[in-house]
């Protein structure tokens, strides 16, 4: 007979079934104590490994996707001696998809490129702050982890681009056309949206809330990007 009290069995039998059960637990313990710890410490290893390295991945993870991570990027001295320095713009750089990098570094800080043909362009990680793109044609551009803060692209067309982890911050993005853009995981922090169009681009959800807080979004932007207010 088996009595229940406080969520334990306790097992009623005499006290020469107790005894017996006893001393089969006692041997049970003993055969498997060598291998019983042994498959212990081979878990605990491996759930150690683990978790490593999924502290190891949230670490890459956040440092790679978070826009103030560059922010906090310690930039490379301006080279001002280079006369192709800002040409490199019309040819961009080679995007490696494993990590949304370039295979080197494309500076164009305070370049002028106002009204440049830039179609199709690729810009992976390209410094781009200070730099001057009014009215440049950008259609079908791919900027992934570009600097561009304080840049100014008023008036650029934007057009089927690829913005991802793009640093707008203090950025004049007024009157540019993202029409059908996608847009992911961009720093809007002071950026000048004032006429941006965004219709039927694809926005994502944190995107949307931070455009939406953004004061200079007014009017039938506000419609486009998808704001309830």
């Amino acid at each position: 007979m088996v009595v229940v009290t406080r969520g334990a069995s306790v097992v009623k039998g005499g006290v020469g079934a107790g005894r017996r059960s006893v001393a089969r637990q006692a041997e049970r313990r003993e055969e498997t104590t060598g291998t019983g710890t042994s498959r212990r410490t081979d878990i605990i290893g491996k759930m150690k490994e683990s978790a490593c390295a999924a502290c190891a991945a949230i670490a890459v993870t956040s440092s790679a996707f978070a826009p103030q991570a560059v922010a906090e990027t310690r930039l490379p001295p301006l080279d001002t001696r280079d006369p192709t320095r800002c040409e490199s713009a019309y040819v961009g750089n080679t995007l490696g998809m494993a990590n949304g990098l370039s295979d080197k570094l494309l500076d164009l800080r305070f370049c002028d490129l106002q009204g440049a043909d830039l179609k199709g362009i690729s810009l992976p990680g390209a410094l781009i702050s200070d730099a001057n793109f009014s009215k440049a044609n950008m259609v079908e551009v791919v900027m992934s982890k570009a600097y561009a803060v304080g840049a100014n692209f008023e008036g650029a067309n934007l057009t089927n681009s690829v913005l991802d982890r793009v640093e707008f911050k203090n950025a004049n993005l007024r009157g540019v056309n993202f029409v059908n853009a996608v847009i992911t995981g961009i720093d809007w922090e002071g950026a000048d949206v004032t006429d941006a169009v965004f219709e039927d681009a694809l926005i994502s959800v944190q995107d949307v809330k931070n455009l939406c807080a953004n004061p200079t979004l007014k009017g039938d932007s506000r419609i486009d990007v998808g704001c309830k207010k």
